[in-house]
């Protein structure tokens, strides 16, 4: 009765409209009175799932990010980007996408990447000739690394939520992101090129020389340093994973106020207001999630799934299959942090009983969140791109499979192949 309660009332609010945190809230609510127990255990649940010393990363990396975003960061990445790959055909695409990988790493989030990114190269791109729905989707889908890259505040959501299921350490998580971060990158530079290729888009220019490409990597260097000090920093153990967070913000404030002097202090506040707006929402869904993971538990919602599932099939890759459709499918409907919280004590159990490691179930997730975000009907990045385009969502989509396609295997490669997502944590370790 009360499983049935907490289901129905958070897919009806859902399709309501109700905000994704209020919906989990109010669902949990109602079971909470349809089991009898005292409704205080719900705010008790939200306070205890938030005071966790570990979240203190949270708002620093999203704040490390926003002040990338107003710094001025991007600029010197695009020109770099474009020194190594603009002179080949469709070079453009394929500079917006090493572009959007580097920004990704130093940023860790996929919105802040395609509003950064797409506001520099979408426009240039239309100007050179480009099809806008050709610059939306190579903006958009590269931006997705952002989230595996190692100043991802998604990382920190995700080993938070697997506590109490299984040990992963951040760092593991972030050495395991690595590789993976390459595949989708290489994945979404040959989608770029076949795409270029097919609508015969020229060339434009010459290679610069080796000599350009090494100004501009100087120049975008002190921005690109911020993941260089987070590893080094926690591999060597001068500071926790935590500590990075503010060191993150800290080199963020040097380089964009003293190396290139390209924050004011009007995008100062800007990136404050963004910051605490962006925290407030994602440790409000953690906190409610919190009390929604325990009915979850109580009612033995992943065993029932679990159990569901092998009537199907128990045979490994159709339980992963499996896990990586229902995983797309909500992440369609869900913002990355929700589908995070929900979904890992669900799946996490299933995923290890069939052999899978949890760091590797950690990488498939958060891929299958970021194509979430790249998907209607609550695709937030593609929303962004299409808005900074000058395009309907729909032409966007007609022409979305390559990308999509390249995507897609990237994360069946993870899905299939451990050694992706486990040789390099092996490896330090």
């Amino acid at each position: 009765m009360e499983l049935t309660v907490l289901g129905l009332s958070f897919s009806l609010l859902l399709i309501l409209g109700v905000p994704v945190a209020f919906a989990i809230g109010l669902s949990s609510v109602a079971t909470i009175i349809a089991a009898g127990l005292p409704v205080a255990m719900v705010f008790q649940k939200m306070v205890g799932g938030m005071q966790v010393f570990s979240f203190l990363a949270i708002p620093f990396f999203v704040f490390a990010g926003e002040l990338m975003l107003y710094g001025g960061i991007a600029e010197r990445i695009v020109r770099f980007a474009n020194s190594l790959v603009g002179h080949v055909r469709g070079g453009l695409g394929m500079s917006n996408v090493i572009g959007c990988t580097i920004f990704g790493g130093v940023a860790g989030s996929p919105l802040a990447d395609v509003s950064a990114m797409g506001s520099v190269m979408i426009p240039l791109m239309k100007k050179e000739g480009y099809d806008a729905d050709y610059a939306v989707n190579v903006t958009t889908h590269a931006s997705l690394v952002g989230a595996i890259m190692p100043t991802s505040h998604n990382m920190i959501i995700f080993t938070l939520a697997a506590s109490g299921l299984a040990s992963v350490s951040v760092l593991g998580l972030i050495l395991a992101g690595l590789v993976p971060a390459i595949i989708l990158t290489l994945c979404n530079l040959g989608a770029a090129y076949w795409v270029a290729v097919r609508r015969g888009y020229p060339i434009h220019g010459n290679f610069p020389g080796w000599l350009e490409v090494l100004k501009a990597f100087g120049a975008a260097l002190p921005g690109l340093f911020v993941v260089v000090i987070i590893l080094g920093g926690i591999l060597s153990g001068a500071f926790t994973a935590t500590e990075s967070a503010s060191i993150a913000v800290a080199w963020a404030l040097f380089v964009t106020v003293v190396v290139y002097r390209t924050l004011t202090f009007q995008n100062f506040l800007k990136a404050c207001a963004k910051a605490c707006k962006t925290t407030g929402v994602v440790l409000l869904l953690i906190g409610i999630s919190n009390a929604f993971g325990y009915f979850m538990a109580l009612y033995e919602v992943p065993q029932m799934t679990g159990a569901l599932m092998q009537k199907i099939s128990t045979e490994p890759w159709v339980i992963f299959l499996m896990i990586n459709v229902l995983l797309f499918i909500l992440g369609t409907f869900l913002d990355m942090a929700a589908t995070i919280l929900i979904c890992t004590p669900i799946f996490l159990p299933i995923a290890m009983h069939f052999g899978m490691d949890p760091m590797q179930f950690g990488i498939m997730l958060l891929i299958n969140c970021a194509l979430g975000l790249n998907t209607p009907p609550v695709g937030t990045v593609q929303f962004v791109g299409c808005a900074i385009g000058g395009i309907s969502v729909g032409q966007v989509m007609r022409t979305i499979a390559p990308f999509y396609g390249a995507l897609t295997l990237a994360m069946l490669l993870v899905t299939y192949v451990p050694q992706f997502t486990l040789w390099l944590p092996n490896l330090i370790k």
